[in-house]
């Protein structure tokens, strides 16, 4: 449940860090946390909220090296260790939504979602994206942004899933690096090491291939689709 408390030692198993390395995030207040006593505990919800931000902030060597660490995990969602083809159709794939504000995009990205069939809760995952946003932008530099709930939830959807939208226009979503966005992605996953791998993999393909301008190259969702497989497969031979 995202209200649990975790150890030290699960923290570092689910972020691949040593316990000395998460001691010293402790140390520093780099790290949300909680004392019990002499023991240093942490909430899982806040823990999620952190964990996903400092993957979206973090340099594409860092990414790079939690996505190798990640994709070697039993949790791999096939045994190719594609994720693409597991969570993601053509169907989910909408080339031309027409929102020009964020909020918008939060909406009709929602929406899509409710497409696939897998939503037990439309509002709830509303709620929890705008919550998720009011703490820091999910947009990366580049034009992209990786929409996600604030914490994993198994109450919001009968499965992890991911859709993607292209805005027709590209718009202000909060981006480091200022620029706008018009490539987005939602991701619902059912747990934190899943929710972390995908986040890391779509990071990944971002930095290290040819993945976004192809996206806005391409007119169909089929060719999309196409073009995130391609991607995927040329970070797998990496790894």
């Amino acid at each position: 449940m995202p209200h649990r408390t975790l150890s030290l030692e699960m923290v570092a198993a689910r972020l691949h860090l040593s316990k000395e390395d998460v001691e010293q995030l402790v140390r520093r207040g780099e790290i949300p946390f909680d004392r019990q006593g002499d023991r240093v505990v942490f909430r899982q919800m806040e823990l999620d909220a952190w964990a996903s931000q400092r993957l979206l902030g973090g340099t594409p060597e860092s990414v790079q090296k939690f996505h190798r660490k990640s994709s070697l995990k039993a949790h791999d969602l096939s045994l190719q260790r594609a994720i693409i083809p597991e969570l993601l159709k053509p169907s989910f794939i909408q080339p031309a939504l027409a929102s020009r504000t964020k909020a918008a995009v939060i909406r009709d990205m929602v929406q899509l979602a409710d497409l696939t069939g897998l939503l037990y809760s439309v509002g709830d995952l509303f709620k929890s994206i705008e919550a998720r946003e009011r703490l820091c932008s999910t947009a990366l530099p580049g034009g992209m942004a990786l929409l996600h709930p604030r914490s994993p939830d198994p109450f919001i959807s009968e499965d992890s899933f991911i859709v993607m939208g292209r805005t027709v226009q590209s718009l202000p979503f909060g981006a480091p690096d200022g620029g706008t966005t018009d490539l987005f992605f939602l991701l619902c996953s059912q747990d934190e090491q899943i929710h972390l791998h995908v986040l890391a993999r779509l990071c990944t393909m971002c930095q290290r291939t040819r993945m976004i301008p192809a996206l806005r190259e391409a007119a169909e969702a089929a060719a999309l689709y196409a073009i995130l497989v391609q991607a995927e497969e040329e970070i797998i031979r990496q790894l």
